[in-house]
């Protein structure tokens, strides 16, 4: 099973924005995330294209782009165009999910479908053949910081015997929550790739802390 590790921007200190993305480089992590919010699918407002486009200017790894934005097939080809390497939508703010889904993938970028906490997996049967990824959010999103749900441990549960009996490649990623502690028991239930924000950043050695989870 593969063991990613994409460190989430949202918490790096935005005045050394160039210094934590050096890190990053350096450390063992697979993918840089980036949380995308618009004001009005979650609270916050985050990044936008040119903050993005600089980003990508110094990473040196994938850029795992999260679109918690309503009417995400907008803007796809503006993000891929920015540097995006997987964009992820939401189930909940798309009508026309396969088209959007095909749209992400003809731009050259890898497709995912992130999942709120009450939106059940099995959503997602009629449609794994299309998804390089399903994120599956362990927080409500649009924060940083909160507590992890543990009822997630079930929904990667569930995804991932849905993958194995569809026969696809998708990737589980998991997001809120993520720590040293229970790193090892998401991997163990079938998560594939690790958001982590405050427990990488917020750390007093954040390669330390992504070889950690790296090897959970």
């Amino acid at each position: 099973m593969k063991h990613l590790v994409a460190p989430s921007l949202l918490s790096a200190d935005f005045a050394e924005l160039k210094k934590d993305i050096d890190m990053v480089n350096r450390s063992q992590a697979d993918w840089f995330h980036i949380d995308v919010m618009d004001g009005m699918f979650v609270p916050n407002i985050s990044f936008g294209f040119p903050v993005i486009k600089h980003i990508r200017k110094y990473t040196e790894k994938p850029l795992d782009v999260h679109l918690m934005i309503h009417d995400p097939a907008r803007y796809l080809e503006r993000f891929a165009n920015a540097g995006a390497y997987v964009i992820s939508i939401h189930y909940e703010a798309t009508i026309h999910l396969h088209r959007t889904l095909t749209a992400i993938r003809q731009l050259g970028c890898k497709a995912g479908v992130v999942l709120n906490p009450h939106t059940p997996v099995t959503l997602l049967s009629d449609i794994l053949e299309a998804l390089d990824l399903v994120l599956i959010m362990s927080v409500n999103p649009g924060y940083g910081g909160q507590t992890f749900i543990p009822r997630t441990y079930e929904k990667i549960r569930q995804l991932k015997s849905m993958i194995d009996e569809q026969g696809t490649d998708t990737l589980i990623e998991v997001d809120g929550g993520v720590t040293l502690e229970n790193a090892a028991s998401l991997y163990g239930h079938g998560a594939n790739v690790l958001v982590a924000g405050n427990t990488v950043f917020g750390s007093e050695d954040p390669e330390k802390t992504i070889a950690k989870l790296k090897s959970s």
